[in-house]
């Protein structure tokens, strides 16, 4: 259990207006009063005795943002280094972790999906444990949603010995640590997570374009073995994410009854279509395609991104335009973290509105999640709330430039002295 907490005042937060996600109108003045970790009324008449106000200014009121695909275990300054994943041990990977989470929050993302280790551990879950540091209050840091260690077939995108084509047994890998082959492999692994704290499944169900796999999209599991995980994950009440980005791969993974596919780059309309039928969430990461760093990158790897990407933007416009649900994720830090309002800046380029593109981040994100306490402005829900200067709904880039943040009623920034 989280360690109890020392009792605040309340909190009466005062911007020149908030924004109602669902009517996607502002209220002017946006007031929000916060009582421990909730919001507990919009535009109060009275005030508790003891509430402390804090004075935004012209500043925007929205709710925390959300990023469903990041890997807080990566990312750095020497992220980029062929050798990290031979050289970094659990500790220092959980350590650039404890870094990548506050700056994640302090850029206005209160709540992730860490989505699926591909790195050695010894069969550690990660980021299960930064969740539980979070919680706890230990540390900073968004609310992470963990889904452990990806599970991915030898050889496969997410096998960490493709990324940088390491020689036979450089880095030997377990079922614990996501890599199984067969129907009964792939259900222990799925079990393994589940066990150790995973709140969310991550499958490679087709190829990749940053990792020596072959072409972009193919599939990799088979069809029973899909079958076979989702059905591991929901038996269990967990969600299945599939990195999934050809058409034959996408099929699959609708016909296996996953609930989301991240990336999705080289889907046909058909598909796109059938996933509106379905449900399906899409997971777009679109900004990597404008914004991802390929310089360092083997020349074969450079040659697939140049031919995926603007292909990736077309599919991503079309499954826009079609209406498939499409729920913010920055793959970070193939974005780095702390840039993650990027995806919401691609989304507008791919033809969202820039209300829409709030909304994959707060409301569509929340239902991927299945949680209802948090993704609005609202009474009774969690006081996640983030000012930004400007008018979002016209320009969707002042998300960037976040002053102020607070995470269940705790303020973790405040850069408004000059605003109000």
């Amino acid at each position: 259990m989280p360690r109890p907490r020392t009792p605040q005042p309340p909190v009466l937060l005062r911007a020149a207006r908030l924004l109602d996600v669902d009517k996607g109108e502002y209220v002017t003045p946006g007031e929000l009063l916060v009582e421990g970790e909730h919001i507990t009324r919009i535009a109060p008449d009275t005030l508790p005795d003891g509430t402390v106000v804090v004075h935004l200014g012209e500043l925007t009121l929205l709710p925390g943002l959300m990023d469903m695909e990041v890997n807080l275990l990566l990312g750095g300054p020497d992220h980029r280094s062929p050798l990290i994943a031979v050289q970094d041990d659990p500790a220092v990977r959980t350590l650039r972790a404890v870094a990548n989470a506050r700056r994640t929050l302090r850029a206005g993302f209160t709540t992730v999906r860490n989505l699926g280790l591909f790195l050695q551990t010894n069969g550690l879950l990660l980021d299960v444990a930064l969740k539980k540091a979070i919680d706890h209050g230990w540390i900073d840091g968004p609310r992470v949603v963990p889904a452990g260690h990806a599970i991915t077939p030898t050889g496969g995108h997410l096998d960490p010995t493709m990324f940088q084509a390491f020689a036979p047994h450089v880095l030997p890998l377990t079922v614990e640590e996501g890599i199984a082959n067969g129907v009964d492999e792939v259900r222990k692994a799925v079990r393994y997570q589940i066990k150790h704290g995973a709140w969310v499944i991550k499958v490679c169900a087709s190829n990749g374009v940053m990792s020596h796999t072959g072409p972009a999209g193919a599939q990799q599991y088979s069809d029973e073995e899909l079958r076979a995980i989702v059905d591991e994950a929901h038996r269990a009440g967990r969600k299945v994410a599939a990195h999934c980005m050809g058409e034959q791969a996408v099929t699959a993974a609708l016909d296996a009854g996953i609930d989301c596919i991240e990336h999705g780059f080289l889907t046909s309309g058909e598909t796109l279509d059938r996933m509106v039928r379905q449900g399906t969430f899409l997971v777009a990461t679109t900004s990597l395609n404008d914004e991802m760093d390929t310089s360092h990158a083997d020349p074969e790897l450079q040659a697939k991104a140049a031919e995926v990407f603007p292909r990736a933007r077309a599919t991503i416009s079309e499954a826009i335009r079609r209406g498939v649900r499409v729920a913010c994720g920055s793959d970070a830090p193939a974005i780095p973290h702390g840039r993650n309002h990027k995806e919401l800046i691609a989304l507008v380029k791919r033809g969202m509105s820039p209300l829409d593109a709030i909304r994959a981040a707060t409301t569509v994100a929340a239902d991927l999640i299945d949680v209802d306490d948090r993704g609005r402005l609202d009474t009774g829900l969690l006081a996640d709330v983030i000012a930004v200067p400007g008018d979002p709904l016209a320009d969707v880039a002042v998300t960037g430039d976040v002053r102020f943040v607070m995470k269940g009623g705790t303020i973790h920034r405040d850069d408004t002295s000059a605003d109000g």
